[in-house]
């Protein structure tokens, strides 16, 4: 590895064409970034200084073409081939003299194929190429090196930059024509680049994953994409490159992305492994394990897309063909009260059921009655213990056990019934949403508005003269709980404002959601014995409703026995306990494991 000027490593490209490969990211450097470029080597020229400018590391490997293939770097070395061009381009347009004459010839020597014998120049072969996939910029990046013109509206990185190098470049000219050549010499040749080839594309990307790339670094997903494209025949890497391309766009419009659905997909092989770890590996340890392995099978692409397919459902509502199930409303609104769950452990095994199950005959009535159960436990064990960890260790087991039936075994924790009824009535306001959904979806067949608000039904901001018989502190508190709150749409909230009940009522017969129409209409006026009297109410139909859906239900194992409950807080050593041991799981090894953890 010897570092080299600007010049002598783009002069390489004339034995090993340097190229952005298909899997990189379109050029992205803005005109901040090119502004900061330029006022350095400015900055750097006027100092006259004599050490070296360092612009950073390149990373490359020559591929099977003998092309150096760019991993890292890309964004740099980018700007530096639109620099020189612009350069050109300037002293193209100026009268010729021996400096404009001697650093014309130098910069085409960094951008163009030459005749080895005559040294003429073929503008037309630049010693670069653009392929990422898709691109329409690599037109325009060649374009711009052929001929040095861009187009001044143009809205692609490429042009907005070299026409701001143009632009830079004149003006310095202008008011620094004796440090314009200078300027050049500087970039050309005290400009230093480390470039590092190395000798497969593996080792080339593990040597980026420990480098700070001054340019964008690439994304977990984008060293899988090299990965699998490069695992590909030529035939398959052009369908490749357009199955990515769709996954990629259709990710970002259902507000995703495919490193979201790599990191879900992680979930699911973990599953099939039977891997019950609460410690979440890194995105790319993962799938580099035996040397990516994972990204090799058939299906990788249509597995991305199934669970794709589910947020697409999930997050826009939109019906996908061939996913009949999603036309059942229960199984819509189980989902969206699950969406507002406060952390993501949720999506898990539901992806893993859906991957898992979605094929098979009774997918739809299975699908809703495992939502409901997991709904039911998740949301219980959270509105008691409102922290992240709540349910981790379960969770994890769940996943396993999805794998082994569609009627999974719950491994979690018996919920006492009072506890929970006071958690719901005194709501931490993480779970508030979650229960005014599922609350609302008792009382209609049709999903909530996408926007809607927490209504306070009687005002954050009341008359203390009001309730004479209760201090404030007593009022503040009740305004609080979940008998007072009930889901309203953003634009009626508004509407209704701090107003007391019998104002409001105008605003909440015109509501959508039935639930707020019903409790318009079958009340007068609205106090704090309302508030006490719904949230009793309210506390019980919420446990009725979770008891039914499998809340506190005994687990079975595969004889029909009940199984003893283990702690979720040591659900992870059993499980490793009887898988050392060779253990089956049966309630006399469970008895033996908690006498071992717990001795009396």
């Amino acid at each position: 590895m010897n570092k080299q000027s600007v010049k002598q490593l783009l002069e390489t490209g004339k034995k090993q064409k340097f190229v952005i490969p298909e899997y990189q990211r379109s050029y992205a450097w803005t005109d901040e970034q090119i502004q900061i470029l330029f006022d350095d080597l400015v900055e750097y020229t006027e100092n006259d200084n004599e050490n070296t400018y360092f612009l950073g590391t390149i990373v490359a490997y020559e591929n099977d073409q003998g092309e150096q293939e760019i991993i890292d770097g890309q964004q740099r070395i980018t700007s530096l081939f639109l620099l020189l061009r612009a350069f050109y381009t300037k002293l193209e347009s100026m009268v010729e003299t021996p400096e404009s004459k001697n650093f014309k010839s130098q910069i085409e020597t960094a951008l163009w194929e030459q005749d080895e014998l005559t040294a003429v120049v073929d503008y037309k072969k630049t010693l670069i190429v653009s392929r990422v996939m898709g691109d329409e910029g690599n037109k325009i990046f060649t374009n711009i090196l052929t001929t040095g013109r861009a187009n001044p509206k143009a809205k692609d990185n490429y042009s907005i930059n070299y026409n701001l190098f143009l632009e830079l470049i004149e003006t310095y000219a202008a008011s620094q024509p004796e440090q314009f050549y200078y300027l050049i010499r500087n970039v050309l040749s005290r400009a230093i680049l480390l470039p590092i080839t190395a000798d497969s594309q593996d080792t080339a990307l593990t040597i980026f994953s420990t480098l700070n790339d001054r340019g964008l670094a690439l994304s977990d997903a984008d060293i899988f994409k090299a990965k699998m494209y490069n695992h590909k025949d030529k035939a398959a890497r052009i369908q490749f490159i357009e199955d990515w391309q769709h996954l990629d766009e259709e990710a970002n419009n259902a507000n995703e992305s495919i490193q979201t659905l790599f990191y879900y997909y992680m979930f699911y092989l973990r599953a099939l492994d039977g891997d019950r770890k609460t410690t979440t590996p890194g995105l790319r340890k993962y799938y580099s394990r035996n040397n990516f392995e994972k990204l090799y099978k058939d299906d990788v692409m249509d597995k991305l897309n199934a669970i794709l397919n589910l947020w697409i459902l999930i997050n826009n509502r939109i019906e996908i063909e061939g996913e009949e199930w999603y036309k059942n409303i229960e199984i819509k609104q189980v989902m969206d009260s699950l969406t507002s769950y406060p952390n993501e452990y949720w999506k898990y095994p539901v992806v893993t059921y859906y991957l898992k199950y979605r094929k098979e005959n009774n997918f739809e009535v299975d699908f809703l009655n495992f939502l409901k159960k997991l709904f039911a436990i998740l949301a219980a064990r959270y509105i008691v213990t409102p922290t992240l960890n709540a349910v981790k260790g379960g969770i994890l087991n769940l996943n396993t056990e999805v794998i082994k039936s569609s009627n999974p075994k719950f491994e979690f924790a018996k919920i006492d019934e009072q506890e929970l009824k006071d958690k719901i009535k005194k709501a931490h306001r993480n779970t508030v949403r979650m229960i005014l959904k599922v609350l609302a979806y008792q009382h209609q067949d049709n999903l909530l508005p996408e926007k809607w608000e927490i209504e306070h039904i009687l005002p954050q901001k009341w008359q203390s003269n009001y309730f004479s018989s209760s201090t404030d502190e007593e009022v503040k508190e009740l305004v609080e709980h979940i008998g007072n709150k009930v889901p309203f749409e953003k634009k009626l909230n508004i509407t209704a404002s701090n107003g007391y009940f019998k104002k409001k009522q105008e605003s909440y017969n015109k509501s959508h959601i039935k639930l707020i129409i019903e409790l318009s209409r079958n009340n007068n006026e609205w106090g704090l014995d309302k508030i006490h009297e719904r949230d009793v109410r309210t506390a019980d139909e919420i446990f009725q409703l979770f008891s039914e859906w499998g809340l506190n239900q005994i687990n079975v194992n595969e004889k029909g026995k009940n199984l003893i409950v283990i702690p979720d807080e040591s659900l992870n050593k059993y499980h490793e306990y009887i898988e050392i041991f060779d253990l089956e799981d049966n309630n006399e090894n469970r008895k033996d494991f908690l006498n071992k953890i717990n001795p009396k």
